[in-house]
């Protein structure tokens, strides 16, 4: 069958652009390898699905072109998207650090895309597997040819919205990659990101019996070409560290790889963010109380008493040296900890690297040396931060992809 636009991949990017493409009158075709679309959409924010966020700037995201994202986002901004929500009467929250999420479930969101499909009279091909992507030959090199196992599908446009690797439980592939480099595109090594982070036995051998705790804390983490600072919780897990601080910083931990190996550096932890470590200790410099106790005023008792123990600090305070102390304060603005590496893609929320924005429009997302092939979303070299910026850049991206297949 013969087509204007040819969506591969069904999930937020690829709904926007099918719809927004098919209202401007473009006959269109959506097609998914799994029967169950916007799985990653039900799926996110506990069921709630925490769809973008107040505050979005390209600030919020990590790329090897950091400046690639600023034109999407402003042509299409997160007000916009929250005026769609609005109009479909969709029931909604702000939480902390302006992430929005829906008040009833993520279903709402999955069923305002699917409406605006319909709107623009989208075709959907789902499940369909595609065995092949091409271009015809001779003089109709501008059409693309999709060979499905439900036929071949041609199209003068053609969209990859596949995604990454993150979640391949419910239907990730490398698929967006494959094409990318079929048709002579650069991509970026993929890796897993918004990722909990393993510690090597000997480093975790102190905090193992502590999966479970949680604290308040700052995670840092400083390159040659990359420094952010997150003040959010840590969680202790059964084989290294999660919660939001850590989910964060994984990105640029992750990021450090774009340089050489040898370059990558530990996380920086500051256990008491907003409170002068050194000043507080010498207020207390006199005290018979153990540290372990003053800090269980700050943090769980169990992770103080754990942490005094691994650096030999479980003592009263008045028997501790003056350079005791501030070895104390300094470990505590700054507790320095080398990851072993990730807990991979089954736990990540999503994917570092992608696509080379090198060789794609920052207007239209269309491939600079392939006229008529574009590609939005996650599978693209943009990766947000935790908070409904990754479903921002797949809503702007797939918006301006529909503004010009």
């Amino acid at each position: 069958m013969q087509f204007d636009v040819i969506v591969i991949g069904a999930g937020a990017a690829g709904m926007m652009c099918a719809a927004q493409a098919g209202q401007r009158g473009r006959r269109v075709l959506l097609i998914d390898h799994v029967a169950k679309v916007g799985e990653r959409i039900r799926i996110s924010g506990g069921g709630r699905c925490n769809f973008t966020n107040r505050n979005v700037s390209a600030e919020n995201f990590l790329s090897q072109n950091p400046h690639f994202c600023r034109s999407a986002l402003a042509r299409f901004a997160a007000r916009d998207f929250v005026a769609m929500v609005e109009r479909r009467g969709i029931r909604y929250e702000e939480r902390d650090h302006g992430q929005l999420f829906c008040l009833d479930t993520a279903q709402d969101i999955i069923d305002l895309m699917q409406a605006e499909c319909a709107a623009g009279k989208v075709q959907w091909a789902a499940p369909c597997s595609v065995q092949s992507v091409r271009q015809a030959a001779g003089e109709n090199n501008s059409r693309y040819i999709v060979t499905t196992d439900d036929g071949n599908h041609t199209s003068s446009s053609l969209v990859i919205a596949t995604g990454g690797l993150a979640a391949p439980k419910i239907g990730a592939t490398p698929f967006g990659y494959r094409v990318a480099e079929q048709f002579g595109l650069r991509v970026i090594p993929p890796k897993p990101a918004l990722v909990p982070l393993a510690l090597a036995p000997e480093t975790f051998a102190h905090l193992k019996p502590l999966a479970g705790v949680a604290f308040a804390a700052a995670t840092a983490c400083a390159g040659d070409r990359v420094e952010a600072r997150f003040t959010e919780s840590i969680l202790i897990t059964h084989r290294g560290l999660s919660g939001p601080a850590i989910l964060q910083i994984s990105s640029y931990w992750q990021a450090q790889e774009y340089q050489a190996e040898d370059k990558k550096r530990p996380l920086s932890i500051n256990l008491l963010p907003g409170l002068d470590a050194a000043e507080w200790l010498r207020a207390h410099r006199h005290h018979k109380a153990h540290m372990q106790n003053l800090l269980s005023e700050r943090l769980p008792r169990r992770f103080a008493q754990e942490w005094c123990a691994l650096y030999g600090w479980d003592r009263p305070l008045n028997e501790l040296s003056n350079r005791e102390i501030d070895e104390a304060a300094a470990a505590l603005r700054e507790w320095t900890l080398m990851p072993s590496g990730t807990l991979g893609y089954n736990k990540a929320e999503v994917t570092l690297g992608g696509v080379d924005t090198g060789g794609l429009s920052s207007k239209t997302m269309e491939a600079a040396a392939t006229p008529g092939l574009f590609f939005i979303g996650e599978c693209v070299d943009v990766t947000g931060w935790l908070g409904g910026y990754n479903f921002q850049w797949a809503w702007s991206s797939g918006w301006v992809a529909g503004q010009f297949v």
